[in-house]
């Protein structure tokens, strides 16, 4: 990644009471409605020795070459589950109050500043919208916004949702850019960059969000597992030719939530790259190959088979590509 011209950062994520073992622990002894497990409450010595971690985690991803490190404090996770009455029920110096409910977030980004020293990214991923009872409110992430910043964040992610709230935010139902105007709302009240996410999935609207104004950077995960040449193809007037992330979530996240391998319904190599290769077939093994539908099978296996060196002829009845499925469309 460094040699051509790359930076990387590992993110830093502790799962809470989202944790699939019994073992698991979060700021209340309070279990999700998404995992089997209850999760035992973590004792004021568990709090720090966990802040300890994330310190150590960061430090260990330093040595080991990387940029920076992003700490994740939305979607649910243990930190989240700090931040908000509705998981965090606790009488110490670690719960109660909106100030003492912050401290856990605040405080890891501020000994994980001390330890790493100030060249070092730190992208703090904050929950804009928890979207569950008694989350945050505004005004309660505006202030933690404020105090992860002086904390020496160096910019932000943002975060729509966590995993169990009833509201959809990551699926093809929800409209692209759905969230821009959030991230866009605290970009206004912080000093440092701040990224966009959630139903990004085009370079033209990644491109509308940094136009209007409402983020400093892009983030983006599902579209490259479903075109891993997307960047490439947008930065060379090629962006027709991206495989578009259709946020259908099956092979990916519902994968991961299942402990399966992660992969992508619309590019089966994604998570197989080394075992799926499509290797070049020697020429006097070229053959002339008909392939008869344009639907998405047909175009894949039309593609793949161009691809290793085939003569492909693709027959398709109808005047437009795509088959049944432009009837979702």
């Amino acid at each position: 990644m460094h040699a051509e011209g790359g930076l990387s950062a590992l993110q830093i994520l502790h799962a809470g009471r989202y944790g699939y073992t019994p073992l698991n622990r979060g700021a209340s002894n309070l279990k999700s409605p998404i995992t089997p497990f209850k999760p035992r409450a973590l004792s004021s010595r568990g709090v720090e020795r966990t802040i300890a971690n994330y310190v150590r985690a960061a430090k260990l991803a330093q040595l080991g070459g990387y940029d920076g490190v992003e700490i994740m404090g939305s979607e649910g996770y243990l930190i989240n589950q700090f931040l908000s009455e509705h998981t965090n029920n606790r009488s110490d110096s670690w719960g109660g109050s909106a100030e003492n409910r912050m401290r856990f977030p605040v405080e890891i980004v501020r000994r994980v500043r001390e330890a790493v020293g100030t060249e070092f990214m730190i992208s703090y991923r904050i929950s804009l919208l928890d979207l569950i009872p008694k989350g945050q409110t505004w005004d309660e992430t505006e202030e933690l916004a404020h105090k992860i910043e002086a904390a020496g964040a160096s910019f932000f992610n943002t975060g729509i949702g966590w995993h169990e709230a009833r509201v959809p935010t990551i699926f093809t139902s929800v409209p692209r850019v759905a969230f821009a105007s959030w991230s866009g709302k605290l970009r206004s009240q912080v000093h440092i960059p701040v990224m966009a996410s959630n139903r990004i999935n085009t370079p033209e609207t990644a491109e509308q969000i940094l136009s209007e104004g409402n983020a400093d950077l892009i983030s983006m995960a599902r579209p490259f597992l479903a075109d891993a040449e997307f960047v490439n193809k947008a930065a060379t007037g090629r962006a027709d030719e991206i495989n578009i992330c259709i946020a259908c979530n099956q092979a990916c996240l519902d994968h991961t939530f299942a402990n399966k391998k992660a992969s992508c319904m619309l590019n089966p190599r994604a998570g197989r790259e080394t075992t799926l290769r499509l290797l070049p077939v020697p020429p006097q093994r070229r053959k002339s190959i008909a392939v008869v539908g344009a639907g998405p099978a047909g175009l894949a296996a039309a593609t793949g088979l161009a691809e290793r060196g085939h003569a492909v002829t693709l027959f398709e009845a109808r005047a437009e590509l795509g088959g049944q499925f432009r009837l979702a469309m």
